[in-house]
């Protein structure tokens, strides 16, 4: 069984330095983790044209999938002592505005956590200040097996 130090470790670690500690599609995407506990996860991703759909914006589906990413990295940590790990359920992004490149600031905090679910809110800021998009992410919580 994985301990919540190892998951936070693997997260954590810059990909230049171990390019499989953040997982593949963590890797690839650019996402990285700054911080990891269960009650809050923080990171960023330098956003630029590997993001981008045809018309040279960043594609809505890399803000859905870092939604999906980060809550359900915070949630599992969170119930990780329980022996169990999170999976969404339902992942809600609203996309707020377009942008090209920069560095896009995300924060995901949990608005409810309970015995069998639990409800993560995350939002992606662009330097500036302004979001770019903001989900929610419901989990459920299941047992951790091999």
């Amino acid at each position: 069984m994985t301990t919540v130090d190892e998951v936070v470790q693997f997260l954590t670690t810059p990909a230049a330095e171990n390019p499989d500690a953040a997982g593949q599609w963590v890797a690839g995407a650019g996402l990285v983790f700054t911080e990891v506990t269960g009650v809050r996860v923080v990171g960023h991703i330098d956003l630029g044209p590997r993001h981008h759909t045809p018309f040279g914006v960043v594609h809505g589906g890399l803000y859905a999938a870092v939604v999906e990413t980060v809550g359900s990295v915070g949630a599992s940590v969170a119930v990780s002592e329980r022996g169990q790990f999170a999976v969404g359920v339902n992942n809600s992004t609203d996309f707020l505005r377009s942008t090209s490149e920069g560095r896009a600031d995300v924060v995901g905090e949990p608005i409810m956590q309970g015995r069998t679910q639990q409800l993560w809110q995350v939002t992606i800021t662009r330097e500036d200040g302004k979001e770019l998009a903001r989900g929610t992410l419901r989990l459920q919580n299941v047992p951790l097996t091999r």
